[in-house]
This record gives structure tokens, sequence and C-alpha cells, in this order.
């Protein structure tokens, strides 16, 4: 017996160091509960956004704010901020604020506030939860919806009730996990053209999480359980560049609309105007917008949404051994355009589009 014991050591979690226990989903959602304002703010979010998808309604949804979130509370300035802007703009784009608390590494890195909220490789996973929660309540309690790439496929179950809109970033379209993961989430799912630029791994990633899976995945009691799910038909393609070119011209928004045609998907684009569409330099971020405004004027239907990465401060940051000496409101990931000129492009954008709108089609996507 001593010896099949010591055997058994030899086989199971050779390279684990320890396991902690993390609350439900369940208990985290008893003490940050969704009610009242916040709800409805989650609710009609998601009901806006598949009214664009479905062409019910002819506004652009834009997906704006920082590239990722690393304190509570610069993110809560930016979001009454982006409140009043909202109400400004909303006659002709629905915004939606980009809440990430996750970021995928190429190698490693800072791996956003869930996981390491003190940015000092301590990993107080349970304090993230706590305070990605707490800032989304706060968020939707503005009557701001949020948006946010779903990385980790435990997340949904603690953060999803209070998300309006869902990405799956171009390293992980590709992914099963991810795909099956999208089919049974409750937000529409923008998939992101892969690295190199490709269309296929998105165009697959639609035709997936349409249908219905079956796979392991976690109960809100954080139980191991078969998750079966009804398939997510509002999946669209986010167009976010790649391959060292961009891809929001006329002709990369025809071949996709081409693509989208020939695999019997709807006609619903969103384009990325960071990453690979502006080389990574915020700065061109603008110019993506008012080539885009030009070509809704122009007659295209099929653009129904937008993603731009802005902050308080422009520009990014590196981080630093001690994070109180970082600078306010600026980015520790990719850089962001600024706050005023956020107000500017944003303002700009939908004077350019808001005549055009109402032309656009009313046929179901």
């Amino acid at each position: 017996m001593a010896n099949a014991m010591a055997d058994q050591k030899t086989l199971d979690n050779l390279n684990i160091l320890t396991q902690e226990l993390l609350p439900t989903p369940e208990e985290v959602h008893r003490e940050l509960p969704v009610d009242g304002v916040a709800r409805e703010t989650v609710l009609h979010g998601r009901q806006v956004i598949e009214d664009i998808l479905d062409r019910r309604d002819p506004r652009i949804f834009l997906v704006i704010g920082p590239c990722s979130i690393h304190d509570p509370d610069q993110a809560l300035d930016y979001a009454r901020r982006l409140k009043a802007l909202a109400d400004e703009v909303q006659d002709s784009v629905f915004v939606v604020m980009r809440v990430y608390f996750e970021k995928p590494r190429t190698t490693v890195g800072w791996k956003g506030l869930i996981n390491d909220p003190g940015m000092d490789d301590s990993f107080q996973i349970q304090r993230g939860l706590h305070l990605g929660r707490k800032l989304l309540l706060d968020i939707a309690e503005m009557g701001l919806p949020a948006g946010t790439e779903a990385l980790d496929p435990i997340m949904p179950q603690y953060l999803q009730d209070l998300i309006s809109w869902t990405a799956i970033g171009a390293r992980t379209t590709e992914s099963q996990t991810h795909r099956e993961m999208s089919s049974g989430l409750s937000t529409a799912v923008g998939f992101k053209n892969g690295t190199d630029g490709s269309l296929d791994v998105a165009i697959n990633a639609l035709q997936s999480a349409a249908n219905p899976h079956s796979f392991l995945g976690i109960n809100g009691q954080g139980q191991c359980a078969i998750t079966r799910t009804r398939g997510n038909r509002y999946g669209h393609v986010v167009l976010r560049g790649g391959g060292g070119k961009p891809n929001y011209d006329s002709v990369s928004i025809a071949l996709c609309e081409k693509a989208l045609a020939d695999a019997g998907l709807p006609a619903n684009i969103m384009v990325d105007c960071s990453h690979g569409n502006s080389n990574k330099d915020p700065a061109l971020q603008p110019l993506v917008l008012e080539d885009i405004a030009r070509q809704v004027r122009e007659g295209n239907e099929s653009i129904v949404g937008l993603m731009v990465e802005s902050n308080l401060g422009w520009g990014n940051q590196k981080l630093t051994a001690n994070p109180a000496e970082l600078q306010y409101g600026v980015s520790i990931t990719d850089a962001c355009i600024d706050w005023e000129t956020t107000e500017k492009c944003v303002r700009e954008f939908a004077e350019q589009v808001r005549e055009a709108l109402p032309e656009r089609s009313k046929a179901p996507a």
C-alpha cells in the first residue's frame, strides 16, 4: 500500500505548487447582486445590440474604453465622462464601455485586474473577482452597458450577468473551448479575425458558436458540470487587421461581406479601430473612424459596430515595481487615445453618419 501511494504521488500534479479554493459564483453573486437600474442597463444593452444586428435599429454600436482596466477608481472616472458623451450621441451611436479585465499574453506579463489586482505578481484572484464585479455593478448603475473579452472559460459564471457584449480575441478565436463557451453566452459575441489577418478562423468560429454544444464547465455552485448550449445566433466578425496590414478599407469590407455570404452568415461586421488597423498607433484610430463614417455615408450596410481603445490620458506606460508611481489615467497595456480626442472623434463620427443611418436597409440580417 505504501509503495502504491508513493507511486501515485509521482503521477499527479508534478508541477503544481498549491491550490486555493475560490468562492463559488453563487457566493460572489449573493455578495454583489444585480438588481434595479443595473439589471435594466444590462438587459437594455443586450437588446439594443441584438436589434442592431437584426437591423431593427439603424444605429451603430461603439465599444470604447481602456485597453485594460488596472485601477477601478480611474475606470469610474472614465465611465462618468463616457456616460455623458453616450447620452449626447445616442440618436446615432449606441455606446458600450470597454471593460477588459483579462489580458492574453504572447509570452508573459501582467494578466489583468482579475488575475493580479495588485500588479505585483501576488495573484490575489479572489480580490480581483470582487473588484471586477463591483466595478461592473457601479458602471451598470450609471446606466452605461459594458463589454469585455471572455478569456478564461470559468469567468463568465462570475461576471457574465453584468455584460452586454462579449469579444473573443484574435488569439482565441481559433480555440474550440472559446467557440463552445460562446455558444452558451447570454450576449452577442464578436470574433476577431486571426493575428495574421485571415478571416477563416473567425468565419469558422461564427459557424461553430451558432450551433449547440456539450462541454465541461462549472455551474453556479462551482461544481464540474456537463454544459449543454442552444447555440448563439448573435455572433459577428470583428476586423482588427493583421499580418502587417489593416482591413477596414472598402475592399476589405467587401471581401468580408462575400466570405460571410458564402458561409451563409449574416453580413454583420464590426471594425476594431486599434490593433492592426492602426498599427497600434493611437493617433491613427480617429482616421479609421473617419473612413468608416465615409463608407456608411456612401451606402455601406454591413458595418454595425466599432471598437476604439481610449483612456483618460494619451498613449501608454510601463508597469513598474511600484504601481503607485503610475501616471493617472494612462494605459499600462496598449496605447490609447486620450479623453479630449475621444470626445472629438466620437462627436464627429456621430454627426457624419447621422443622416445616412435611417437610409440603411431594414431587411433582416
